[in-house]
């Protein structure tokens, strides 16, 4: 087992066809009482559960949302702070060939503050490990 901080998994990035997007925003907030935290445009929209967040994304061109390749973007890794996420690159990095991973992002800091990179699982799957400070519970 690898030595790093503690993750948990905090959070799911689904992408959603444009024409269904607004109706499924709707759901996840209004249907299932998901609590709106942050939009910071049209195309994008973060939810707030019990301890989870959801990331709805409107796919575009030449992005295609379908049964062949699914609608999930990432999965979401939450750890304590940003030099977690900075430990946990690097022993990714060192150990990236024994596990069949690649680094898909360097580390880097997102406009909402948050500090994060992003790897990509032996099966494809990409996977981002990352700190927001004062996230919502």
């Amino acid at each position: 087992m690898i030595d790093a901080p503690p993750l948990s998994l905090r959070h799911l990035a689904l992408w959603i066809d444009p024409a269904a997007f607004e109706a499924t925003v709707r759901f996840y907030r209004d249907g299932l009482g998901m609590r709106l935290y942050w939009q910071p445009d049209d195309d994008n929209v973060y939810l707030a559960g019990a301890g989870d967040n959801l990331a709805l994304h409107r796919a575009v061109a030449p992005r295609r949302v379908s049964q062949e390749h699914g609608a999930l973007d990432h999965l979401g890794f939450f750890v304590a702070d940003a030099d977690a996420v900075r430990t946990w690159h690097e022993r990714l990095v060192a150990t990236s060939a024994s596990f069949d991973i690649t680094i898909a992002q360097p580390v880097r800091t997102h406009r909402d503050g948050a500090t994060s990179f992003y790897l990509r699982d032996p099966a494809g799957n990409l996977v981002q490990i990352l700190h927001v400070p004062d996230a919502p519970t």
